[in-house]
């Protein structure tokens, strides 16, 4: 007899909630962004001791590293991210190639860019 009624206390109890929930207007998300944070991030790194260099990237997208990071030995490594010009890559090697700094190559780079932050 206990056990009916604890199971018929249990429906009565959640009946209420059940049906109001039935009742209720569907509502829409009205978000316009994700519900958890989307980051990419990159590090450039030089050893002052021996040269060496390096470029990588994490993030949430797929296969961002073919379009983000760039290296060459013996000239640098070059990071984009967000939304990049894919040609800044390679031509910001080029650039550090035939003489300039990395800071000229970046400047060169952006400076026609309309979006550049």
């Amino acid at each position: 007899m206990r056990y009916a009624f604890r199971i018929l206390s249990a429906l009565c109890l959640l009946l209420p909630a059940t049906l109001h929930a039935q009742d209720a207007p569907h509502q829409t998300s009205t978000l316009t962004s994700p519900v958890r944070p989307v980051a990419t991030y990159s590090i450039v790194a030089r050893d002052a001791a021996t040269g060496q260099m390096g470029v990588a990237v994490q993030s949430h997208w797929f296969s961002v590293g073919s379009v983000v990071s760039w290296a060459e030995a013996g000239v640098g490594v070059v990071a984009t991210q967000s939304f990049i010009e894919p040609a800044y890559g390679p031509l910001g090697l080029e650039l550090m190639k035939s003489g300039r700094s990395a800071a000229e190559a970046l400047k060169a780079l952006v400076s026609t860019d309309e979006g550049e932050a």
